[in-house]
Parts: structure tokens; C-alpha cells; sequence
């Protein structure tokens, strides 16, 4: 976990670095001599530094230690009042950014970020999760300048949404040498290329390195013939996803700090694994020492993909690397009931990662100030699930990311069962909870499903009527708590009237029922009755009745449902 160092210099400085303090455990505050010394040594010592001092003071303190952004520790500076939380140095690759926004959060104080690609609302290449190299400046100064910026790709990866400067090639050869016109390029490789004042690389995770080795092989033995194999190929070990070997040899020394070298993961197979690998090389010898005719080869090709470098040995170690294809990223995104500060983080975060956004158009209406710049938008009107559903997972299996959102969370009545239907092996599925309409709704009405409860939909527009009413059934003779979905509509006017029939079968007509109407949206109602008087036209499809167990009483204007439990001194 992220070390945060703490320095201040007044009285109010250490009261906001309390709060800290007692807010993160890998927070602490640093001291010494003078407050120069504590900020030097919050410098060596931690990852990241909170000062609570002047922003002059922090320059001229912290300007003779600068040496790479990429290794330097994070800084904030707040100021004597905690107004202001600035991200100083940093803000991407350090996460100063992220710092301040979290620093302001708890000192209510305004997160300050001067980032160039964050004040215009772009992705920096910095921030990607890839390495990067070459002229990362100039080209993010060209993208935000809106100068025509080339994006050239080895293949399609799951990149965010571009700026329309930025024209995607078809996939080429990006070794070759400068532009010809002399223009911008942003290359997406895993190949060795020239760099000038104009190209930036990004370096995607495509390589899979497979290691066979000797029990004790050293270490710099491993690494160097992975070096020279790399280089002769002309490949960049950025672009390692991770080493590869058989399971025997996971606690082998010399394969696992070269891996932790390379700062990738160590992935090990069993030896029948690897066995079924198709190979180039096989080699009996090999198969009778570890139960398989290939390490090296089958273990960088276990998965698929396409080997570029055969196996090559040294005395005791053998490498062979392989490229995998990308694989595209679908996100299955909640939105919560509708009000945005019931959106989660991690659903905002997913959009704004997104290059494709699909979905219903009013939902996609809810979230248009989130997406960034070039986001391809894919949406439709109700009825169409299904077509989304395939929709998302094409653009994900083409090799891009993907946000596929509905209301509420995404898994209950919504978008995730019929997108992961399609979903196979060859894209990466991220599910993003919501706020369910039903959550929404209990908290408006007390405490109604503080014991067991079901979800039940009264739509039979793909469920026939029988099944519904038989599960209607069983939640009423279980005497549960139902959260009752697509209770009523124009066209389906009777189905709530059974239900709600068969639940004062089962419980007495005095049961609380309550139905919450655009549930933390506007034109929000909430409305309180019994299964005895509950009208049944005041509930429509944009509704929730929840109907109360046996149990569930009203207190004080409020349904609650007691929890059931013995408690134990």
C-alpha cells in the first residue's frame, strides 16, 4: 500500500494531518529538525507527501531532489485553512491527482489540478496503464492543440475515447521510421521502433515470454538471454504481459526475480497443460525429465498465439516469446436508480474509460456529460436488449473498450444476462454494481427488507403468466418480504390486482405495502397502504410496491421489517 507521508508546520497544519492520519493507516506524519528536514525525509521515506504548508516553500525545499517524475513521490500541498488541496508534482504517473481529490474529500477542501490533459477533459498517455515512451510531451501537446495526430496500431486494443484529431490507421507496420510528412504519430506496439521529436509509444501488454530453466539457474543468466532473444527479435520488453514456466518451476529463484525485475507476473502451468500445447519443437528428453515435450514454447503459447521467437537456450535456461491478440474490454455498467450522486465511482470511472458506450437512449441521455471527447455513442430505444447486448460484445471482441450500461444495477433485470450470453473467452467482462431501483425504493420507505426477500418481476411479456404466478405463489406462502418489478401497465392492468390477491391469502389484509413512484428521480412519490386498501392504479411500469412480510410493521410512518434474530449479550 502507498506510503503517505505527512508534514506540517502549524497548529492548524497537524489538525488537518490528524484527520488524515486517522482517516488512512499508511498515513503518517513525518518530523524533524526543521520543517525542511520532515519534508525531506517524507521525500526519501514515502511514496507520497501531503505538506501543509506554502506551495513557495514546498518548491524551494523540494527543487534540488527532483530527478525523474516517473520515481518521484507524489505531492500535495494544502494550504493553512485547507481551502485548496493542489496536486504539485506528480499528477499522473506519481497519482497526485488522485491524491488531491482524495485529500479534499476529507478536509472538504477544492482538489487543484493544473494537468494539462485533465483541465480539457482528455485522457493523458501517461495515464493508460501502459509504458510509454518517446515525445510523450509533444504529441499530448498536439492532441490538445488539436493538431492532426496519426494513431497507428499494430493491432485494435481497448483503448479510450481519442479526440477526433486523432485518426485511427488500419493496423501497419509501425517500425518504420519517421512520418514522411513530418506530422505526429501515436504508436500502439510491441516492436522496436526509431523515435523522433514527433512519435510517442505506447507499449501494450501483447508478448508472453515462456522460461524453461535448470534447478539454481541464476537469475542474470534468465534475464540476459531473455534480453538478447528480445533484441534480436526486435521486441520491447515493455510490451511483456508476463514470464511464463511449469508449475514446478514457480518457486524457481532465478525465473521469479527475473520476473519481479520486469516488474510482470510469473503465470505456471501443470505439465499436462503445457503437454497439450502444439509446438514446434518438441522434445522427448524434456518430456521424460517433466511430464511434458515442451516448457518454453508451450508455456508462451498456452492461451494462443503466435510464436516469434522459437526456443533458444542457454546453458541453462531456455526462452521462447510469443504475441497474443488484444483482447477488448466490456464493462457492464449500473447507473443506479437515476439521481447521480447514487451513481457510484466506479461506474463514472468505466465510463470515461470507455471508447464505446452502449445502451437505451435515456439512459445514455443521464451520463452524456461524463464520456470523454470521441466516444463513440451506440444507443437505441426500449425493446431492443438483445441487439445492444450483441452489439456490445461485438465492439468488445473487435478489440475495444466498451461500457455497456443500464439503470440500476446491471445484473438485476438488466443489460448483464442476455450481454453475457454472448461473451466468451475472447474479451475481458467487467461487472460495475449499481443502486437497484428496489434499494432505492426500501430506503424511501423505511426498512422493509431488514429480513429475507425476493425480486419478483409481473412482466409476462417474455415469461408466461403461469411461471410468474406460481413464483408469486411461493413468495407468499414462504412469507417473504417481494420487491415487485414491471408491476403495471397500460397494457398489463390485472397482473398486480392477482398478485397482490395471493399475498392476502397468505398474510393478514393489514400487511403494509408500499409503492415508491420515479424512486430518487424527479416526479419521486411515495405512498404508503395495506394489502387491504392499496389501489392498484396508482402504481405504473415507472413504479416499485414492495409488499410487506407478516412481520413487517409500520413505525412511525415507516415500514420496517424486524430482523428476526436472537441477540446475544
Amino acid at each position: 500500500m502507498q506510503q503517505i507521508g505527512l508534514v506540517a508546520a502549524t497548529a492548524a497544519g497537524h489538525r488537518h494531518a490528524r484527520t488524515l492520519a486517522a482517516a488512512w493507516p499508511h498515513a503518517r506524519p513525518v518530523d524533524g529538525e526543521t520543517v525542511a528536514d520532515a519534508l525531506r525525509t517524507a521525500w526519501t521515506e514515502c511514496d507520497a507527501v501531503v505538506a501543509f504548508l506554502a506551495t513557495g516553500a514546498v518548491v524551494r525545499i523540494l527543487a534540488p531532489l527532483l530527478d525523474d517524475k516517473r520515481t518521484d513521490p507524489a505531492v500535495v500541498v494544502v494550504d493553512e485553512a485547507a481551502r485548496h488541496a493542489v496536486a504539485l508534482l506528480g499528477g499522473h504517473t506519481g497519482g497526485a491527482n488522485d491524491l488531491a481529490a482524495r485529500v479534499g474529500a476529507l478536509l472538504d477542501a477544492r482538489p487543484v489540478v493544473t494537468t494539462a490533459t485533465d483541465a480539457v477533459d482528455l485522457p493523458g498517455l501517461d495515464t493508460l496503464g501502459w509504458p510509454v515512451e518517446g515525445a510523450v510531451a509533444a504529441v499530448s501537446r498536439a492532441i490538445l492543440d488539436g493538431e492532426p495526430v496519426r494513431l497507428v496500431t499494430d493491432a485494435t486494443w481497448p483503448l479510450p475515447a481519442l479526440p477526433e484529431n486523432v485518426t485511427r490507421q488500419p493496423p501497419a507496420d509501425p517500425s518504420a521510421g519517421e512520418a514522411a510528412d513530418g506530422g505526429y504519430r501515436l504508436l500502439v506496439t510491441d516492436r522496436l521502433v526509431p523515435l523522433d521529436g514527433r512519435t510517442a509509444v505506447l507499449r501494450p501488454p501483447s508478448l508472453v515470454a515462456g522460461i524453461g530453466a535448470s534447478r539454481d539457474v541464476p537469475a542474470a543468466e534468465v534475464a540476459g538471454l531473455l534480453r538478447r532473444v528480445m533484441a534480436d527479435a526486435g521486441l520491447s520488453p515493455a510490451s511483456l504481459r508476463c514470464l511464463a514456466s511449469i508449475d514446478v518451476k514457480a518457486d524457481e529463484a532465478g525465473i521469479v526475480d527475473t520476473a519481479r525485475a520486469l516488474g510482470v507476473p510469473l503465470e505456471t502451468a501443470a505439465a499436462a497443460e503445457l503437454a497439450a500445447v502444439d509446438v514446434p519443437h518438441p522434445s522427448e528428453v524434456v518430456r521424460a525429465a517433466v511430464g511434458t515435450p515442451s516448457v518454453a514454447e508451450a508455456a508462451a503459447l498456452r492461451g494462443g498465439g503466435t510464436l516469434l521467437v522459437p526456443k533458444t537456450a542457454s546453458a541453462m535456461a531456455t526462452v521462447a516469446v510469443a504475441r497474443h491478440a488484444p483482447r477488448g474490454r466490456l464493462a457492464i455498467v449500473g447507473l443506479g436508480p437515476g439521481a447521480a450522486d447514487l451513481r457510484t465511482p466506479r461506474a463514472v470511472a468505466e465510463l470515461r474509460r470507455a471508447a464505446v458506450v452502449v445502451g437505451l437512449d435515456q439512459y445514455v441521455d443521464q451520463v452524456r456529460d461524463l464520456l470523454r471527447p470521441g466516444t463513440r455513442v451506440l444507443a437505441s430505444g426500449l425493446g431492443a436488449e438483445e441487439e445492444r447486448a450483441r452489439a456490445a460484445v461485438a465492439e468488445a471482441v473487435a478489440g475495444h473498450a466498451v461500457a455497456l450500461i443500464g439503470s440500476g444495477d446491471a445484473g438485476v433485470y438488466a443489460m448483464a444476462s442476455p450481454a453475457l450470453e454472448y461473451a466468451d473467452e475472447r474479451i475481458d467482462v467487467v461487472g460495475v454494481p449499481g443502486v437497484t431501483a428496489g434499494l432505492a425504493a426500501s430506503a424511501l420507505l423505511g426498512a422493509p427488507l431488514g429480513h429475507d426477500h425476493v425480486y419478483l418481476s409481473l412482466s409476462d411479456l417474455h415469461t408466461p403468466w403461469e411461471v410468474i404466478a406460481r413464483r408469486v405463489t411461493a413468495a407468499a406462502e414462504g412469507d417473504l418480504v417481494a420487491l415487485l418489478y414491471n408491476p403495471r401497465s397500460r397494457a398489463r392492468d390485472w397482473q398486480l390486482g392477482a398478485a397482490l390477491a395471493t399475498f392476502a391469502a397468505h398474510r393478514p389484509p393489514s400487511t403494509p405495502v408500499g409503492v415508491v413512484r420515479n424512486a430518487s428521480r424527479d416526479g419521486e412519490r411515495v405512498h404508503l397502504a395495506t394489502l387491504e386498501t392499496l389501489d392498484p392504479t396508482v402504481v405504473d411500469m415507472y413504479s416499485v410496491v414492495v409488499v410487506g412480510s407478516s412481520r413487517t410493521r409500520l413505525v412511525a410512518g415507516r415500514m420496517v421489517t424486524p430482523r428476526g434474530y436472537r441477540w446475544r449479550p
